[in-house]
């Protein structure tokens, strides 16, 4: 999609050509798209930070981290564009679940024994598996949008690794090894898209229309 030229008089925000006709990209928009960039990079920086406190000095004090990184990815979550209402929807119920089975394992074994405890204890990815989840999906999101061969390993890395530990076809090492190689890679990706216009996470805003245009029509 290309801008085309209005009148500077009638709006400074640039204006785009889309399948259902012409949208804008206001400053919400550009603030929405930033935000969501600041917050996928906090949660990839506290996850590395995460793994690196944990192989260098355990787990004691890495519930800090842990907050920073449901906090990040529950507004990354909040400022994604994803036009498909229900695909949005069922990524945050996904944050909010695991976030949920989190903070259920800090209130059943303390705060500084959660990753000891998960490590100990594959069960417990049941209660916080659904947050990776969304994780992944926001992997999924940048690889279709934009062919990027580091959300591959983000989409991907995360299910074989906690699947993998799960089944007990990976032991702890294994399973560290691939989530430190998965949060490297969403850095990978995070660093990316600062460059990038906004447009490019916003989209095309005339689908978004043209479907809330649809759902308000079945509603009526």
């Amino acid at each position: 999609m290309t801008a085309r030229s209005i009148d500077p008089s009638a709006s400074s925000d640039p204006v785009f050509e889309g399948v259902y006709g012409p949208f804008t990209i206001t400053a919400v928009d550009r603030r929405e798209v930033l935000g969501y960039r600041l917050a996928l990079l906090t949660l990839a920086v506290a996850e590395l930070a995460l793994l690196w406190q944990w192989h260098r000095f355990g787990g004691a004090w890495s519930w800090p981290w842990l907050a920073l990184m449901a906090a990040g990815l529950g507004l990354a979550l909040q400022w994604i564009h994803i036009y498909l209402r229900p695909l949005h929807r069922a990524l945050q119920l996904f944050w909010l679940l695991g976030s949920a089975g989190g903070l259920l394992l800090a209130l059943r074994v303390g705060p500084g024994a959660m990753l000891d405890t998960l490590a100990a204890d594959p069960r417990w990815i049941w209660a916080i598996g659904p947050f990776f989840a969304a994780q992944a999906g926001i992997g999924f999101k940048e690889f279709f949008c934009f062919q990027r061969p580091e959300a591959v390993g983000v989409t991907l890395l995360l299910p074989v690794a906690l699947l993998g530990r799960l089944s007990g076809l990976l032991d702890p090492a294994q399973t560290y090894g691939l989530l430190l190689l998965q949060a490297a890679l969403l850095l990978v990706l995070c660093l990316r898209k600062f460059p990038m216009a906004a447009q490019a996470d916003v989209g095309d805003k005339s689908v978004f229309a043209h479907l809330e245009a649809q759902a308000q029509g079945v509603n009526r």
